[in-house]
Order: structure tokens, then sequence, then C-alpha cells
């Protein structure tokens, strides 16, 4: 045979084998493409989780120093913890509406541009009026990254892919907690408290040009007319209960103040409500708790944020005030348990799907109650070891849990409210974390007024057991749930959060 009719005869032969290998190469090269897409929204929408988890771990580290430095007491500086929070609560109903009006990526960059202002504004501050402003000016930009981000990423996500899609998501936002303490207790032990917020601008900045260069526009509901009766009225209420929650043990003020405010909460809240069932569209349409799945995401984490809400401003401080370690020691103790926080979320889709939502939020909420509890127990000959390795496995809980509750928060809720019920679940979590800082902070102030003195563990060892006994409720409504609760949300054939 010739040897150029072998080599025809060659070409001919393999040209099949060619095409079919071609054939099978487009399908996997597809997937894998698809796969990367999936990720790259959640990982750059997570540079606002990054910036505000690193922020509220690098300032629980640096609550001594802050308060010695302005001329306060550590305790009134929670006044400064809730202001956040209640911005939250305050702008976060309105940010469904502005993704709307003004485009999502448009509004989330201007979130993460107001954020690094109130970072710049908190490193200036040199009373603590000037940093509750400016730490309120934080919380008015931090109200529209998360919720938008989060609204972004269950728009773009099929059900199937929204646990996958929440943990990595959640990543990033996790390296805060882990580079934040010990690096911010190493810049207020050896430089000053001021830098903690100014590490925000390169990592705001770089977080803006990447959703202006890689991140598509999403598509828009129709914006509706905003509620602006239901806005002064929803946000007056959380901003008068909060600020009151907070001044009943603020040493500052009187505390009839805080009582007074407390009222006028409640008053204002119940015109909220009435008005919320009698107009068409709500800021926060409250008859999205119907949903049974809905409703116990939201109830029973409301108990769930109250215990561990209240922990980052009671365990940083029961370090240095009461074991004597620094703010990088404290620091260096306390971002162990993102270590386990991040390993969680590489296991967190097979968790769920193995064992279902119901057991796997009910473990993990129990895991973290105890966690909780076991603070009550430390004292200054507790070794260190016990203590990392107690934190490491609570933070893994903690974790599961906020990537499964934030997916079945929509279990059972159609494309058409997820713009509400993320309105809903954000405004009331940010609101409940604010009531759990404060609930804290009033139950050590009020243990510390009885005994008088100095703070001292007993004082930390009673709020910590309280705020335990309220995140354990949690446990008994998640098993309430039905067995196969939210099943459809667990991606069926993947191994663990982000696998292949």
């Amino acid at each position: 045979m010739p040897a150029t009719r072998f080599r025809d005869t060659a070409h001919r032969a393999e040209t099949p084998s060619r095409k079919a290998k071609s054939d099978r190469a487009l399908p996997v090269f597809v997937f894998k493409f698809y796969r990367f897409a999936m990720r790259l929204t959640p990982l750059i929408l997570a540079v606002a989780l990054f910036m505000e988890n690193m922020d509220s771990t690098v300032i629980a580290t640096s609550l001594a120093d802050i308060a010695r430095d302005i001329g306060t007491e550590p305790i009134a500086l929670k006044l400064a913890l809730t202001s956040y929070l209640v911005a939250l609560a305050i702008f976060i109903p309105v940010s469904s509406w502005m993704a709307d009006r003004f485009g999502a990526r448009n509004v989330f960059r201007g979130a993460m541009a107001v954020f690094v202002l109130g970072s710049v504004a908190c490193a200036h501050s040199n009373s603590l009026t000037a940093f509750v402003a400016a730490r309120f000016l934080q919380g008015m930009g931090g109200a529209m990254m998360t919720p938008v981000a989060r609204l972004v990423l269950v728009r773009a996500t099929p059900r199937n892919e929204l646990v996958n899609a929440m943990a990595w998501l959640t990543i990033p936002g996790l390296i805060g907690p882990i580079v934040g303490p010990p690096f911010g207790g190493f810049l207020t032990t050896y430089l000053s408290w001021h830098w903690i917020f100014l590490i925000n601008v390169p990592i705001g900045i770089l977080g803006i040009w990447l959703v202006g260069a890689f991140l598509p526009d999403t598509k828009r509901n129709a914006p509706r007319a905003i509620d602006f009766p239901g806005f002064f009225l929803a946000g007056s209420a959380f901003a008068f209960f909060v600020f009151g929650v907070s001044v009943v043990s603020l040493p500052a003020l009187p505390t009839y103040y805080g009582f007074i405010a407390m009222v006028l909460g409640v008053v204002l809240g119940g015109f909220y409500v009435a008005h919320a069932l009698r107009v068409e569209h709500p800021l926060l349409d409250l008859r999205l708790l119907r949903f049974p799945y809905f409703r116990t995401a939201v109830v029973a984490g409301t108990f769930f944020r109250l215990g561990l809400g209240a922990t980052p401003f009671l365990f940083p401080l029961m370090l240095q005030l009461v074991f004597g370690m620094t703010a990088f020691e404290s620091g260096m103790v306390t971002f162990s348990s993102a270590i386990g926080a991040l390993a969680a979320k590489f296991v967190a889709t097979w968790l769920f799907e193995r064992f279902g939502f119901r057991n796997t939020l009910a473990l993990a909420t129990f895991v973290t109650t105890l966690g909780i509890a076991a603070f009550a127990f430390y004292d200054a000959t507790t070794p260190g070891a016990i203590i990392i390795g107690i934190l490491i496995i609570s933070g893994f809980a903690q974790s599961t849990f906020w990537t499964g509750s934030n997916a079945f928060t929509f279990a059972d809720i159609d494309d058409k409210d997820v713009g509400g019920a993320n309105v809903i679940a954000q405004v009331w979590g940010q609101l409940t974390f604010a009531l759990g800082v404060a609930l804290g902070g009033g139950i050590l102030e009020a243990s510390h007024l009885m005994r008088g003195g100095e703070l001292v563990v007993a004082d930390f060892r009673i709020a910590f057991a309280i705020v335990a006994a309220v995140c354990a409720v949690s446990v008994i409504m998640f098993l309430r749930l039905p067995r196969d609760a939210g099943r459809h949300l667990a991606q069926e054939g993947v191994g663990a959060s982000g696998g292949e």
C-alpha cells in the first residue's frame, strides 16, 4: 500500500474518533464554564461580606481601646454597635425597591462607597457621639450591600443550586473573621485602633472595580411606587425600639429615656402592622409569613440571632477585661471560630442533601447553643486548647446554619415574592442581631449593678447562660419541621459545597 494511501486511510479512520472526542469535550467545556460563571458572581458579591465581617469582628476585639481613647466605658460602646444594626434595619426595607429602580449593580457599588466613607469617619471619630454617627453611616451602606447581593444571587440561581451558591457567597466573607481579629488586634495593640477602619478603603475600592468590570446588571422587576408611610413607620419603630433597649442599660443616659423609646417603638410597630395589612404593596409585606417554611426560618432564626448576636460583644470583653488579654491576644483566640466556619462551607451541601434541612438545622443550632453555654464555664485557668477547640466546632455549626437558613428562607417562596421575602428576612435578622447585642450588654450591666464593683467573670457567666437559653428555643422550632422540608433546594450529585 502506498504511503500516501495509508496516510489517507489513517486520516479517514481517525476523523470520526476525533469528532466524537470533540463532541464529548464540548459538553465538558460548557459545564466547566457554567460552573465557573456560577461561582464568579457570588465570589464578587462576597467582597461586601468580607468587609462587613472583618469590620464587625475587628471592632469587637478593640472595644476596650476605642472606649479608653474616646473617653467612655466599653459597655457604652454597645450603642455604637447597635447604631450600625439600627441603620441596617431602617434602610434594608428599601433595598429591593432601589435595586429595581436604579439597577442592582449601581446600588451595590454606591453602597460600597458609602460603607468606605463611613469607615473613614469612624477612624476620625474622637467622641462617642461621633463614633455612633459614623457607625450609622456605615450601616446605611451595609443596608444595601448584603441584601442586594443576596437578591442578585437568588434571582440568578436555580433553586436546586441555591445551597451551593450561598456557600460560595460566604466563603470569602469568612476570610474577614479569620484575618480580622488577629490583624485588628495587632493594629490596635502595636499601632492604633484607627487603622482597623482604614483597611476597608482598599478593599472597598477593589470591590467597586470588580462589580463594575465583571458583574452584569441583573433582570429588574418593574419598580412599584415606594411605600413612604410604611418606610417612616417601620424605620421609626425599629430605631426607637433598639435604641431604647440599649439605653435601658446605658450608664450615660437616664434609664427612663430607654423605656420611653421602647414604648414608642412598639406603638409605631403596631401602626405599621395595621398599615401593611391594609395597602396593596407595603414596604414589608407581612402577608408572606403565611408560607410555613419562610415563617419558621424567620421566627426560629430570631431566637438563634438573639443568642448569637450577643457573643461577639461579650466574649472579647471577657477575655480583655476579666482575663487580662490584649486586643491582639483576644483576636488570636476568637478567630479560631472562623476556621470551623470556613471548613463547613465545603461540606454544607452534602450535609443538607444527606440529612435534610430539619435535622441539619436543628443539630447546627443545638451545637451552637452548647458552644455559647460553654463560655459560662471559662475562667483564667481554662486551657487555651479547649477554648479554641470549642470555638472551631461552634464556628462549624454556625456556618452550616447560615448556609442552610439563607437558602431555606426561600423554600416555599414564589419567584415574584423573592424580593419581598429577602427584605423581611434581612431587616428582621439585623434587628434581632441588634437586640442580641443589647440583650447581652443589658444582662451584663444588670448583673454588674446588682453586685457592685468591677466586672468579674460571674457577670459574664450569667449573661452567657441566659443568651444560650434563648438560642436553644430555635432548636425546638426546627425539630417541628417536616422531615422532607426544603429537600428540593439541595443539589443532587454534589459531594460538597463547591465540589464537582
